[in-house]
């Protein structure tokens, strides 16, 4: 059986960075899916760079990829840091390829 958190990772790999083209899992941007046993998921996320103007832009179409999927989203909080900061490195093989870096 899936939990939540599973159905929740695989939501996100549909949801993709609009400079990109590539999902935000794969690129890295996501460190932490948790659900409280209040019920309150915890989508813990990064950006490339601190000033990158998508953050807005991101909650929206997690949200509605969620949606989508038949997840609630009323108990969804979405948080950004920047601890760690985000490289490179972080990136899955695939989207290294696609971008080049290999």
């Amino acid at each position: 059986m899936k939990t939540l958190e599973k159905e929740i990772w695989e939501s996100l790999k549909k949801v993709i960075d609009p400079e990109l083209g590539i999902n935000i899992v794969d690129l890295g941007l996501v460190y932490k899916v948790k659900r409280h046993a209040s019920g309150q998921i915890l989508i813990k996320m990064t950006l490339t760079t601190p000033s990158c103007p998508l953050a807005p832009e991101f909650v929206k179409m997690i949200k509605e990829e969620l949606e989508r999927e038949n997840i609630k989203t009323e108990n969804v909080e979405i948080e950004f840091t920047f601890d760690p900061p985000w490289h490179q490195g972080m990136m899955s093989q695939s989207a290294k390829a696609e971008l080049g870096f290999d």
